[in-house]
C-alpha cells in the first residue's frame, strides 16, 4: 500500500500531505513514508474517529497533535492554533487529517496562501468531492491580516 491509497489523499508539498481518517494500519504506512508528525482536526466523536488514535500514531513512531474543530463551527482561533502548530513543525514531514479531508482542505487553503505564499493559481485545490457549506465558504475567505 502507498500513502496515495489513503482516503482522500492530497500532497501539498514534499513535507505536507493531507487525508481523511487513516486506519491504524495506514499510520504505519505514513510513518514508513518518513512522516514525523500527525495532526488531527476531527472531533473525537466523528463518525470514523479512532478513540486510541494517539496510541496508534505513537506506536508507529510519530508525534500526535489533536486540534478538534467542530465541523459546523470552525473559528479563526482554530486556524491560528493550527498555523502555530505547523510553524513549530516547519521543516519536518507532517501528515494532517480530519474525518474526510474537508476541514483540513479548508485550513490548507489558508496555509498555502499565508505561509507558503502560493498564488491562487499555485494553490493545491481542496478535496474535489467536497462542496463547502456557507460556514466553510466564510471560513475560507477569512483574512488573517485583519487580526
Amino acid at each position: 500500500m502507498s500513502i496515495k491509497d489513503i482516503f482522500n489523499f492530497i500532497e501539498i508539498s514534499d513535507a505536507i500531505s493531507t487525508s481523511g481518517q487513516p486506519t491504524p494500519f495506514e499510520f504505519e504506512v505514513i510513518a514508513n513514508a518518513g512522516f514525523q508528525h500527525v495532526i488531527n482536526l476531527a472531533m473525537h466523536d466523528s463518525d470514523n474517529a479512532l478513540p486510541e488514535e494517539g496510541s496508534f500514531v505513537a506506536e508507529a513512531g510519530m508525534n500526535y497533535f489533536h486540534i478538534p474543530v467542530p465541523f459546523d463551527a470552525p473559528t479563526i482561533d482554530h486556524l491560528q492554533l493550527f498555523l502555530k502548530q505547523m510553524s513549530i513543525l516547519e521543516g519536518d514531514k507532517v501528515w494532517v487529517h480530519c474525518a474526510l479531508n474537508h476541514r483540513i482542505s479548508a485550513f490548507m487553503q489558508h496555509y498555502q496562501r499565508s505561509v507558503m505564499h502560493r498564488t491562487e493559481d499555485e494553490i493545491i485545490p481542496m478535496v474535489a468531492t467536497w462542496k463547502p457549506s456557507e460556514v466553510w465558504q466564510e471560513f475560507i475567505k477569512l483574512d488573517l491580516k485583519d487580526d
